[in-house]
């Protein structure tokens, strides 16, 4: 099967219009692809080196988000299948809103008025990591909850980043989960509570990769620590979201709506 290059080229860190090119790929399965990041196109030089890069690849697509005009001109003027985002979509919504777009490079990014609450909430959540500090979990915007490796640390600390939320993280024990009831720190937290589960089947192979052939990576273990703690989570009413097949931004995306 051909594997396409795939160039995503951005005038700053390239985070946006990496996340639109695996969107849109994704919607070709039958296809195999491989990005290539191109961040920091700022210059009409770094653009020619870029453009010219590009259209030496054969088959080659670009994604890109340049907010200036003048740096896409180089990809144009030598070819290149160029899918750029303020391109394609900035002139629809200067027609809705009956406003000319100001071209700006990197406004959703770096020091944003947001910047130092994304940054507390970040040492937040590393802070109440993995059961830490419970008596802070009163604190907390967020309290997932489930057994260990089902995601709760990275789906954390993605929330408390992007969306300057402060995520606590607590890891239902082997002890906790013979018991009939949640630990009473999290009852006392029980409206915060979102928990996090997967299949018996995923949860091993991620296991395996960490400690091989334990009896914590066993599928029998596996499905035992999960069936009881979906006990006690239905027990007390915890909204769980299975993630299986979800990536962390889908996790997150679940975890603010629910």
């Amino acid at each position: 099967m051909k594997n396409h290059s795939v160039f995503c080229v951005s005038d700053h860190t390239g985070v946006t219009v990496e996340a639109v090119a695996k969107s849109m790929l994704a919607q070709f399965p039958a296809l195999e692809f491989s990005l290539i990041a191109l961040p920091f196109i700022d210059s009409p030089e770094k653009a020619q080196e870029a453009a010219a890069r590009i259209a030496a690849t054969p088959g080659a697509l670009a994604f890109s988000t340049l907010t200036d005009p003048a740096l896409r001109v180089p990809f144009h003027a030598a070819g290149v299948s160029l899918f750029d985002v303020f391109e394609r979509i900035a002139p629809a919504v200067e027609t809705a809103l009956g406003e000319a777009a100001t071209p700006s490079g990197g406004r959703t990014h770096g020091m944003t008025p947001d910047y130092e609450s994304r940054m507390d909430a970040v040492n937040f959540s590393l802070a109440l990591d993995d059961g830490l500090q419970p008596q802070r979990l009163s604190q907390a915007d967020l309290i997932l909850v489930g057994v260990s490796r089902v995601g709760k640390t990275p789906s954390a600390l993605y929330l408390a980043l992007q969306h300057s939320l402060r995520v606590a993280n607590y890891p239902l024990t082997p002890d906790d989960l013979e018991q009939n009831s949640l630990p009473d720190v999290l009852l006392a937290n029980l409206t915060h509570l979102r928990a996090l589960t997967l299949s018996a089947e995923r949860l091993a192979a991620i296991r395996q990769a960490r400690y091989p052939n334990s009896r914590y990576a066993s599928l029998a273990q596996c499905r035992n620590e999960l069936a009881a703690a979906e006990r006690l989570f239905a027990r007390h009413a915890v909204p769980v979201i299975d993630s299986t097949r979800m990536s962390v931004e889908e996790i997150a995306a679940r975890l603010r709506h629910s």
